[in-house]
């Protein structure tokens, strides 16, 4: 699990990349790579986010916490919208394991 701030939803993620990693870990018990906070749509998202986008419907990033995964040789296997959780991935985990 990797994680990648954005503010470009109801500017939730105003703080600084210490101030989101200390909300995270203080609240939610993190303990994943969190990294710098980055643009998912538009014309400045980033180009991991114009990749992982390409790579399924071409969609732009609904909400906070959409999710993919990606297999060991790099493919984007399927996107879950905001609402699907951690738990309910875990079965399409392992079957890639």
């Amino acid at each position: 699990m990797l994680a990648f701030p954005c503010n470009q939803f109801g500017a939730q993620e105003p703080g600084t990349d210490a101030e989101i990693l200390e909300f995270a870990t203080s609240k939610y018990s993190a303990n994943f790579p969190m990294f710098s906070k980055i643009e998912v749509n538009g014309e400045g998202a980033c180009e991991l986010y114009q990749w992982l986008r390409s790579e399924t419907d071409g969609a732009d990033i609904s909400w906070n916490f959409e999710k993919f995964l990606v297999d060991r040789e790099g493919n984007v296997v399927q996107r879950f919208n905001p609402m699907v959780t951690p738990e309910e991935i875990e079965p399409h985990v392992a079957q890639l394991l």
